[in-house]
């Protein structure tokens, strides 16, 4: 298999990554034939993967202009994956030229190209860290020399919980990295639900088995069970919702929109 010249060295580029499978469905180019086999294959169980996907990154974009016309303009977005167009710093760089964002992955392909997308840009930075570990996240010089955890922060943990599994506690991750942060921060979270999905359960079930076969099991939990994540947060209005119905731009935007951008839910949370 020929190495792409963007590709770092010490990867191995024979196994998928979810970072690059998100590439791919959102139409990015930084991904290998294996993460496109991939995506193909849960795509055959759940050919709505790409709608799901630019939900995700619709929300985002509404949640991080709401966040910097809050008052909030500095960003901890872990799980960030690789930068497609709109991502969190141009959001919110376009709304605030003074925010700050610090993105996390631990996938050294989303790392490495986000250092060249962000070349240059003296108020981002990217980190390698993973979500498992937030002290190592809370720690980083880059993240502490960038942002200021004294005043308000929007944490960004969008479609990153459902796959961090239950033995992993994500909870107590979510939890820790909540206790570090000032009053009037927010969380803004999107999580994989079987809730919502126009297939069966057992249909969907198939891109579930997809992702545990490439050793990244994808866990679908429950509008109760994410909700979980917000403990200690006060849900902004209009709470933990289908990605879409959270501050749609329009009506009419809402009514054409495909039925496979309401699987699973989206909400941001303020801390007290």
């Amino acid at each position: 298999m020929e190495r792409p010249a963007w590709a770092p060295q010490g990867i191995d580029i024979s196994v998928p990554s979810v970072s690059r499978m998100y590439d791919f469905y959102l139409g990015g180019s930084h991904n290998f034939e294996v993460d496109r086999e991939a995506a193909r294959k849960a795509m055959e169980f759940m050919p709505g993967l790409p709608k799901v996907m630019q939900a995700n990154r619709a929300f985002m974009r509404r949640a991080v202009h709401y966040a910097t016309t809050s008052g909030v303009n500095q960003f901890l977005d872990i799980g960030s994956g690789i930068p497609t167009f709109g991502n969190v710093h141009e959001v919110a760089q376009a709304a605030d030229p003074e925010a700050r964002i610090a993105y996390v992955d631990h996938d050294s392909v989303a790392v490495a190209h986000s250092q060249a997308v962000l070349e240059g840009n003296d108020q981002a930075v990217i980190a390698a860290a993973d979500l498992r570990k937030p002290q190592d996240i809370l720690e980083n010089p880059q993240i502490n020399g960038l942002l200021d955890l004294d005043r308000p922060v929007a944490l960004l943990l969008v479609a990153v919980l459902h796959f961090i599994e239950d033995t992993d506690d994500p909870y107590a991750a979510v939890a820790e990295l909540r206790d570090a942060l000032a009053p009037g921060s927010l969380l803004i979270l999107t999580h994989a639900s079987y809730e919502g999905i126009p297939l069966s359960e057992e249909e969907a079930g198939g891109t579930v088995g997809v992702y545990r076969t490439i050793r990244n099991p994808l866990i679908m939990r429950s509008r109760p069970e994410i909700g979980r994540f917000f403990d200690g947060f006060e849900m902004v209005d209009p709470g933990l919702v289908a990605m879409p119905e959270w501050r749609p731009e329009s009506p009419e935007q809402l009514a054409q929109e495909d039925p496979f951008a309401y699987s699973g839910f989206a909400g941001v949370g303020r801390k007290a």
